[in-house]
């Protein structure tokens, strides 16, 4: 796919429209800041609701239930009462008048709370916990959704001043409201802290790369408008997709990533061509024809390869795939289109503002002795390099056959101290577990009348006895309360919010508990959703879909790079390398996050288990990333070769050649995703180390050693062509 340097031939698209830009430079700068311009303005004109996503399996179909009531959602919140030393919740005067002031509190504002239950009313003793020393209130905060805001900052305003009056007890609040508040402000508190840290890093290191202030800014400006003029276009498309907080946090570091790394690929290859002696012109010109089609091959195979979270079925993920396709796409189109016009007008003033002692050697690309040593070594002896470092990959992914798919419950997000509402929520599990973050069980009558009703609150007597008598997997207090026509009864489930005991106790309830307690009803349909509910039927979704995304994964990236390379041996050596990478991290997310290695170091507390997301969400961008490396590197090697040299020779020149700007893009980018693991959700830290991992040893091991020793191993046989004809393409004329 990459041409032959003949001065006769056609330009191909990727060079004409660079072409077009180096001529008209003002109008394509102009072109590009407008759409920068617009993209924000869309986004900031828009005003409505945006798209909400509906949750996989049982538990969407539960909430798609509630949501459609005109009256709103059941929000539920809970206060822990104890006291400030250990004993029994009965027999302290103190703890029981706190409850009676906190409820008559919260009954005096009976337009923002409803349905108060505590250790005082009826069944008092299934709001007192099974060792007896702790109490708990719950109560329901009324909608409409316009005024909830208020209700919840009433019902707080009560809890706070109930606290006041009795400094003797501890009164410790957790529930919908207070959770989901918790989450959001720590989605925004992580994503202005990898803002503000990604971008400085960045810089620095681009310094470093380039020796000189302007060349060092032009990535970052080209990276920086690519993310901003996407955001903007995503508050547009958030209209009609789901779009949510933690894939603006993805979108973010993926833009970053790749806006940098194409800018990076296209400026060095044309301080390479200016120092051979070409003039401008004729430096991006040679430029677009190689480097900008690697590019254009490597940001397609992304966009491609991000298709495939549209075969899980899952909603948040439609979102997600519009981001990145879109942050990637405009990535390349900036990188064929606004940075040849930035570099035809500033010719060579781009190396000016030079950093001292840096810039007069950075300036000047030179060959990478180093990696052009490694892959002389590797070249001259390619089994025992190769076998003794995919052993050694091989190893390091052996912790990944232990992988167990488990999402962090809210209680395991957060580090303590970090969310008031989230240690409240831990203290709470304690006491009374599943509590605040109880399951929900949606009824709802067949013939679409009120499911409240004596023959219902009947049935849900069963609840009770299975709870108390079920051996911990139902807890109390169980909770009913009408949602227009539905009925949503809480269900406190037994473990740890997200573990193998939840999930068992959400089978109790669903498959033994639900229907022995309405098998005289056959007019009720239920539906369990809830905070166990949700993540469990979201990996179960999400795994039985794996093998058809994996699937349409890997036959893509095999076309894909058949087309690029008119080969049937690099697809599938490629494939291979990017699987080493992607089982090494695989391996190092199990080693560090389920087993609890490096805690003390990366700042989190081990639940057990990887964010169920994570594994597929990896093996597609990093196999859509890696291909940047891959196909930059190969281009090179397939240059020298079509140039006429001997096949190991071309290997080692092509990653001598290459091996400093793959070196440079890899340190971005592994600085980019290491910045999350700064951060405080264990979510994002999983994510920040695995990329951030799964990257260098992409560009280091993979590249630096097992992909010249495969490429030393097969010889002219890399090259191999789909078909004969295609084989013509090394002829004399071409050298």
């Amino acid at each position: 796919m990459l041409p032959e340097r003949n001065p006769g031939a056609r330009p191909g698209m990727v060079a004409a429209v660079a072409g077009w830009s180096t001529r008209h430079r003002l109008t394509a700068i102009g072109g590009w800041l407008a759409l920068v311009v617009l993209a924000l303005l869309a986004g900031a004109l828009t005003t409505g609701e945006g798209a909400h996503a509906v949750d996989p399996g049982e538990a969407g179909r539960a909430q798609q239930r509630v949501d459609a009531q005109r009256s709103g959602d059941s929000v539920r919140e809970n206060v822990l009462i104890r006291g400030r030393s250990p004993g029994r919740f009965a027999d302290d005067p103190q703890l029981a008048a706190t409850v009676r002031d906190l409820v008559a509190e919260l009954r005096r504002t009976p337009q923002a709370v409803r349905d108060v239950g505590s250790p005082l009313g009826a069944h008092g003793a299934r709001w007192i916990s099974r060792d007896g020393r702790s109490g708990l209130v719950t109560f329901e905060v009324r909608g409409p959704d316009e005024r909830f805001e208020d209700h919840a900052a009433t019902a707080k305003k009560a809890v706070t001043a109930v606290q006041k009056r009795h400094p003797g007890t501890r009164l410790l609040q957790a529930g919908d409201s207070s959770l989901s508040g918790a989450v959001d402000d720590g989605i925004k508190a992580d994503l202005q802290h990898a803002e503000t840290t990604s971008l400085p890093l960045t810089l620095l290191i681009l310094l470093a790369v380039f020796g000189s202030l302007i060349a060092a800014g032009i990535p970052l400006l080209v990276a920086v408008t690519t993310v901003a003029a996407t955001f903007g276009l995503l508050q547009l498309v958030g209209r009609w997709v789901p779009f949510n907080g933690a894939a603006s946090a993805i979108v973010l570091l993926i833009g970053m990533a790749v806006g940098i790394d194409y800018s990076l690929f296209y400026l060095r290859r044309v301080r390479e061509e200016r120092v051979a002696g070409r003039d401008v012109e004729e430096a991006l010109r040679i430029t677009a024809a190689t480097s900008g089609r690697a590019v254009v091959a490597s940001g397609l195979t992304v966009m491609i390869c991000l298709l495939g979270l549209l075969f899980t079925g899952v909603d948040v993920f439609k979102g997600l795939t519009v981001g990145t396709v879109l942050v990637v796409g405009l990535a390349v189109l900036g990188s064929v289109t606004v940075l040849p016009a930035l570099l035809a007008a500033l010719g060579d003033r781009v190396d000016r503002a030079r950093i001292p002692w840096l810039g007069k050697r950075m300036t000047v690309p030179r060959e990478s002795r180093m990696w052009g040593g490694v892959a002389r070594a590797v070249a001259q002896r390619p089994l025992v390099a190769g076998v003794s470092m995919a052993v050694l990959m091989l190893l390091m992914a052996t912790p990944a056959l232990g992988l167990r798919l488990q999402d962090a419950a809210v209680t395991a997000s957060l580090p303590p101290g970090r969310s008031a509402a989230v240690d409240a929520a831990r203290e709470m599990q304690r006491a009374f577990p599943g509590a605040a973050t109880a399951a929900r069980v949606v009824i709802e009558r067949r013939d679409g009348r009120p499911a409240d009703g004596p023959r219902l609150r009947a049935a849900l007597d069963g609840l009770h006895r299975r709870a108390a008598a079920g051996g911990g997997a139902l807890r109390e207090p169980i909770t009913a309360v009408p949602v227009g026509d539905v009925l949503v009864v809480r269900v406190p489930l037994g473990g740890a919010i997200t573990d193998p005991a939840a999930d068992r106790a959400l089978a109790a309830l669903r498959d033994r508990a639900l229907p022995a307690a309405f098998e005289a009803m056959p007019d009720v349909a239920y539906a369990v959703a809830g905070k166990t509910a949700m993540p469990h039927d979201f990996a179960q979704q999400v795994t039985a879909r794996t093998p058809l995304v994996c699937g349409f994964i890997l036959a893509l990236a095999f076309v894909l790079l058949v087309l690029t390379f008119r080969s049937w041996t690099i697809p599938l050596v490629s494939i291979l390398l990017n699987l080493l990478s992607i089982g090494a991290a695989y391996g190092a997310l199990a080693w560090v996050f389920q087993d609890g290695n490096l805690e003390a170091v990366l700042g989190f507390t081990s639940y057990g288990g990887v964010v169920s997301w994570l594994p597929l969400f990896m093996f597609i961008i990093l196999f859509g990333l890696s291909m940047d490396y891959h196909i930059f590197i190969l281009s090179r090697i397939r240059e020298r070769w079509l140039g006429g040299a001997p096949p190991r020779e071309a290997v080692v020149s092509g990653i001598a050649a290459s091996a400093g700007v793959v070196s440079s893009a890899a340190l971005i980018m592994t600085g980019v995703f290491a910045v999350f693991v700064t951060l405080s959700a264990i979510e994002y830290k999983m994510l920040g180390l695995g990329m951030a991992l799964a990257v260098l040893l992409d560009a280091t091991v993979v590249r630096g050693v097992l992909l010249p020793a495969a490429m030393a191993l097969l010889g002219e046989r890399a090259w191999r062509a789909p078909r004969p004809a295609t084989r013509r393409g090394r002829t004399p004329a071409s050298r």
